[in-house]
């Protein structure tokens, strides 16, 4: 494992080597693509084959157009064409080597501390096969009723080994195609949803920097670093929301559902800008993806391309009760909640100082009360995305 800027460690590692060719799979971000076109140049200039090939989505992201030839804004039409390209495809498995994972990795190439404040998961294709292979036996059948369900084990968790491919996208297809019924369906939809937003980041790269919709560019956000702050660090008084944050960094990783509510909870209750969020995510996620993490926020925020416009706003109250209805996610994450009754779980703040004493919790002291009213912020944020 070599650790550098790719240009010159690539070249080294040729010399090193007397490499004669080097392969790779494409990848689709702004940066990867101006990293693999120098990369390539560079390589042809030093007498040395470039060959890549595509394997980071299942679906080429200059594959599925419009019937205007243009491409897709909007996921259900593009899943449905993208259904379409799969029963035309050859997407047959092609045998290969599994690369053993290095044991003795040297200390000066170990991750920088910002990158790791939590154990790492095992890492390699081993691995990540073998956690394919209990979900499709233990978990894929229920996947469509337990995924939105952050207090139990019912997603794959295979999204860091996607991320940095130690497994295929088309290897879940596979899996998820092997064992049909709602739950491979509501699976492959969601791999439909990462092909989705990797072709709308490929073909419209400004995404990274503002908003899918410019109109959107330039909303009055209050920005409040106190606010920002108390929302990284899981102390918003919102224990769905809190849980959440603390879960992102005990473990680099959360909760699909817990993402939907953390991210609609900074842009519509803090009036906190999108990026501040989306920034923060890539810092701390190991499954941290330039594509799903943008289309990701910009749904929540209103201003990406999902067809729902700015006024879907979660309720983290009802959201919690809705999908942690006893609260399993919110002791999880927030021991400091364990014996709060479920009546009060997703609203502490509302305990009798004599309840507060029964529980072993102080509101204000072991657990912040909520920093804003909901129902106040929500009309304020629908007049900042009126005003536009």
């Amino acid at each position: 494992m070599r650790h550098g800027e790719p240009l010159a460690t690539l070249l080294h590692l040729v010399a090193e080597t007397g490499a004669s060719a080097v392969f790779w799979n494409r990848d689709y971000s702004p940066y990867a693509r101006r990293r693999d076109q120098a990369i390539e140049a560079a390589l042809h200039a030093a007498g040395c084959t470039a060959q890549h090939a595509h394997d980071v989505a299942i679906c080429p992201p200059d594959q599925i157009f419009t019937k205007n030839g243009t491409p897709y804004s909007v996921y259900t039409p593009y899943a449905r064409q993208w259904r379409t390209w799969l029963a035309l495809a050859d997407l047959r498995p092609v045998a290969a080597p599994i690369l053993q994972p290095c044991s003795d990795l040297p200390a000066s190439h170990a991750l920088p501390d910002l990158l790791a404040p939590h154990p790492l998961p095992p890492a390699g294709e081993l691995v990540a096969q073998a956690i394919l292979d209990e979900f499709t036996r233990t978990g894929l059948s229920t996947y469509a009723t337990q995924r939105d369900l952050p207090g139990v084990q019912g997603t794959s968790r295979l999204s860091p080994y996607l991320r940095f491919g130690m497994i295929a996208a088309r290897q879940c297809l596979a899996a998820a195609q092997a064992h049909p019924g709602p739950g491979a369906d509501t699976w492959i939809a969601e791999l439909a949803w990462r092909d989705f937003y990797i072709q709308v980041l490929f073909h419209h790269p400004h995404v990274l920097r503002g908003a899918f919709k410019p109109q959107y560019n330039d909303l009055a956000w209050e920005n409040d670093r106190d606010l920002f702050a108390a929302w990284c660090a899981g102390r918003t008084g919102y224990p769905i929301v809190d849980a959440a944050m603390r879960q992102l960094h005990y473990e680099g990783w959360m909760h699909n559902r817990a993402r939907m509510i953390v991210a609609s909870f900074l842009t519509k209750d803090l009036l906190i800008d999108w990026r501040w969020g989306e920034r923060y995510f890539m810092q701390r996620l190991l499954d941290g993806d330039p594509a799903a993490n943008n289309g990701g926020w910009q749904w929540a925020a209103g201003t990406g391309t999902d067809a729902q416009p700015y006024f879907r706003i979660f309720n983290p109250t009802s959201q919690g009760q809705k999908f942690d209805p006893r609260g399993d996610y919110i002791r999880r994450y927030l021991p400091e909640l364990a014996n709060v009754p479920d009546r009060f779980i997703h609203i502490p703040h509302l305990l009798s100082p004599a309840e507060q004493i029964r529980a072993g919790v102080r509101i204000g002291h072991d657990y912040p009360a909520p920093l804003v009213d909901h129902a106040q912020r929500r009309e304020r944020a629908l007049g900042i995305y009126r005003r536009g």
